[in-house]
């Protein structure tokens, strides 16, 4: 038995063609276009080339972007200044503050100056409780991501058996609350977690997030389940000095045993900017007071 690949790119791009018809619909409406702010503290190549392809997506989208760069050295408090000014901008209505920032920044007290209302990234505290709570928020993309890829595999996740792998603010706790949310029956297991491979093994759905590069193996996935790989890591390739990108479940020997599973690169990655996008056209919505089922994008 061979896995069927679930193609997160594809999905991704139908998302995001989704999202660009809301859009259109939106600035029809509201005489504007939905707005993106995306703050970019230091010179982090990797960060770099993410905020780029955020700023294409976004106007890709019929959105407008707004592209902040401080600099490395930048104070906390003139980084809170530009948060503060995007918080009462009117035409702003999603804020991306790019992690990591510098050390000499603390994260939390950033992420708590965004008006949790245009937190589209999903990482403030007051979203965090909406989530456990069930009340409406922002969801952080990646774990919102999994879920519509799981969905649009399955159907119902109601009643199935989930294993998160990993336990992260970012996708471990909020997919684990999102997969409660489906009904499933949810374990959260970590580096901790005593016979891993036997939690795992019982698992209808299997989300790996531990930051592992192929640490789940084949024999651990019950047969025909569905595996979620979140993992992204840079190992040495089979050429002296080049690299290659592994998740964190061993694909090789998974998709002999799963019944589906996503393939890195090409499964969650395409995923976290789509559902971005997504976040910031509900958050336009929501900010200008025009209704829109949200279940349709």
């Amino acid at each position: 038995m061979t896995a069927q690949i679930i193609d997160g790119k594809a999905f991704a791009a139908g998302l995001r063609e989704r999202v660009g018809k809301v859009a259109a619909d939106f600035e029809a409406k509201a005489g504007r276009k939905a707005g993106l702010a995306v703050v970019l503290v230091g010179e982090d190549p990797a960060s770099q080339v993410y905020v780029r392809n955020k700023g294409k997506q976004t106007i890709a989208c019929g959105m407008e972007s707004f592209e902040h760069k401080l600099a490395a050295d930048t104070s906390e408090a003139d980084l809170l200044a530009v948060v503060e000014k995007l918080n009462a901008d009117p035409a702003v209505d999603g804020i991306l503050v790019q992690l990591p920032l510098p050390s000499h920044m603390n994260e939390q007290k950033v992420i708590a100056a965004i008006n949790p209302d245009k937190d589209v990234d999903g990482f403030h505290v007051v979203n965090v409780g909406r989530l456990s709570t069930g009340l409406p928020g922002f969801v952080p993309c990646t774990p919102l991501g999994c879920v519509m890829l799981l969905k649009d595999q399955l159907g119902s996740l109601s009643g199935l058996d989930a294993v998160v792998v990993g336990r992260s603010n970012i996708v471990g706790k909020p997919m684990a609350q999102l997969l409660i949310a489906e009904s499933c029956t949810v374990t959260v297991a970590h580096s901790r977690t005593q016979d891993l491979p036997e939690v795992v093994r019982r698992a209808d759905i299997v989300v790996a997030a531990v930051g592992r590069p192929e640490m789940i193996k084949g024999e651990w996935i019950k047969p025909g389940a569905t595996v979620i790989d979140v993992g992204i890591n840079r190992v040495a390739g089979a050429e002296e000095g080049k690299t290659r990108l592994v998740g964190d479940v061993d694909f090789g020997s998974a998709s002999e045993v799963a019944g589906a599973i996503t393939p890195v690169p090409g499964g969650v990655g395409p995923m976290t900017i789509a559902v971005l996008l997504r976040n910031t056209i509900v958050a336009a919505h929501r900010n200008a007071g025009i209704a829109l089922d949200e279940s349709t994008i």
